[in-house]
């Protein structure tokens, strides 16, 4: 008998942010996270999970089974999740809701490399099957380090666990999508000879993020922006995620990866296409998405000559964060000490189309910055009219639009006014429209949109194949001029804006304040 995993509204009282979360039916399904013991898990996908569940947006039949590579019984891996759920959950938890998810949760510890104990996962969805009275839609979400995702893969179809005529199957996976253009084609080969492409579902949790989503809201819902959204009107846009932290204890991943593979190949690059895309016939997944990819590949991958004139990377050294003294890259622990791997990388792009052409955009993302923040800055052209200059007057500045994914969502527009006086004196002055106080309630997590997107089969969030290989294409020659160490590691102080090159990558025009 299946157990309703759904809040009882008049047990739990109004619930403010009900409206945030449509009620889009979503099929019976059953979901397994391999990885379920990890901390992708812990921290995002299981109280992810929760909030669904305390939202009443997962289906009536759901099951949830967790696959790790350590062995436990169902109610040890039930109280590890509910220990996760307690401690990351954007809201404090209901017993109720709680308890009705634990109880749709199974637990199988297997090598993901070991063939043959896949045949206890196929037995595991089986039985929930029989107990809920008919077959469920399978999901499989490899929340796994990247090296297990072609072995995960390959093992499901040699338990045949990747097709069935009833359900519909999916794959869901997370980033990286490969470490190279290389990796990623050959894990596209491994990919597509077991799941056909509809049933592949990339995750880039940053497209999950609902002022992401906004940024499409923005050009294609309000006349006012279109019409000068081009190079006549646009001067340069630029692309900022920076962060106020070091790497942590990531040091293991984050020395192989470094920052141009860790942000700018996924999430500004998918920033970069929502920001330049056409508008697509309709918001389905392929009308997007075709228009994405119409955008990364008319962007020209550079020549090795050419990334020594539009790149710069740099690591960061000892300095001040919030106060305190922070030791260098070099000096956190894992690192080698001859470590060249980058901790800050800016990019300057040019979109090669009708509407681009000639319009610098540019890219940074960096550890131990001023503040954490990402946002996108779209900066118009200096009006030709210089009657406005006179003594005190701060002078016409070019209108900036700004879309703020982190910390405070929301969009500004610098305008010039007048200050107050008997002078006609100019100074920029802001609208601002802030997420949270328009709408009156919290977003949801970006995993809880996308976990739900995949068990209805919703794609448009998530990046096609040939997407992944467009943006690899425009990186790797980067890569590899890096990896040549034909291009120099600049440096910067912690707690800086970064280093003194990536002024002169941008000039003549200037980085936006962090």
């Amino acid at each position: 008998m299946a157990v309703d995993v759904r809040p009882d509204p008049q047990a739990i009282g109004e619930n403010p942010l009900i409206e945030g979360l449509e009620r889009l039916p979503v099929p019976a399904t059953t979901l397994t996270i391999f990885g379920a013991t990890g901390d992708l898990a812990h921290r995002k996908l299981l109280p992810a999970l929760y909030n669904l569940a305390h939202e009443g947006a997962l289906p009536e039949r759901f099951n949830l089974i967790g696959v790790s590579r350590r062995e436990m019984p169902d109610d040890e891996f039930r109280e590890v999740m509910r220990a996760a759920i307690e401690k990351y959950s954007r809201r404090e938890t209901d017993p109720t809701v709680l308890e009705g998810l634990l109880g749709r949760v199974r637990y199988v510890g297997f090598d993901f490399a070991d063939v043959e104990s896949y045949a206890k996962l196929r037995a595991v969805i089986e039985a929930l099957d029989e107990e809920g009275g008919g077959k469920l839609n399978r999901a499989f979400y490899l929340s796994t380090a990247p090296e297990f995702f072609p072995v995960i893969v390959k093992a499901l179809r040699e338990a045949e666990l990747n097709y069935d005529p009833d359900v519909d199957v999916r794959c869901i996976i997370e980033k990286p999508f490969g470490t190279d253009l290389e990796s990623a084609l050959e894990l596209q080969r491994v990919v597509e000879h077991v799941f056909r492409e509809q049933q592949v579902y990339r995750i880039d949790h940053y497209l999950g993020k609902e002022t992401v989503q906004n940024v499409m809201a923005f050009r294609f819902a309000n006349f006012m922006f279109e019409p000068v959204w081009n190079r006549n009107y646009i001067e340069n846009i630029q692309i900022t995620a920076a962060e106020d932290i070091g790497i942590g204890t990531r040091a293991g991943y984050y020395d192989q990866a470094g920052a141009l593979r860790d942000l700018v190949q996924n999430h500004m690059l998918q920033l970069l296409t929502l920001v330049c895309m056409e508008p697509p016939a309709s918001f389905e997944a392929d009308k997007v998405r075709d228009e994405k990819v119409k955008v990364l590949q008319s962007i020209t991958p550079p020549t090795a000559e050419e990334v020594r004139q539009c790149t710069v990377r740099a690591q960061y050294l000892a300095g001040t964060e919030g106060g305190e003294d922070v030791g260098g890259y070099l000096e956190e622990e894992g690192v080698p000490d001859d470590s060249r791997t980058e901790t800050y990388a800016a990019l300057k792009l040019e979109v090669h189309n009708w509407r681009w052409a000639g319009v610098p955009i540019y890219l940074r993302t960096g550890k131990r910055l001023t503040r954490k923040v990402t946002e996108i800055a779209v900066q118009l052209k200096p009006v030709p009219h210089l009657a406005f200059q006179s003594h005190g007057s701060v002078g016409v500045k070019p209108n900036q639009l700004v879309l703020t994914m982190q910390p405070n969502e929301g969009v500004s527009l610098s305008l010039g006014a007048k200050i107050p006086g008997s002078s006609m004196r100019i100074r920029p002055v802001n609208m601002e429209f802030l997420y949270g106080s328009a709408f009156m309630s919290q977003s949801p997590e970006a995993y809880e949109r996308l976990i739900l997107d995949a068990m209805r089969g919703e794609a448009t969030l998530f990046t096609r194949n040939d997407e992944v290989i467009a943006q690899w294409s425009i990186i790797d020659p980067i890569l590899q001029a890096w990896a040549a160490d034909d291009e120099p590691l600049h440096t910067y102080e912690s707690g800086t804006g970064g280093p003194a090159a990536a002024d002169e990558l941008i000039a003549p025009h200037r980085w936006r304040g962090l």
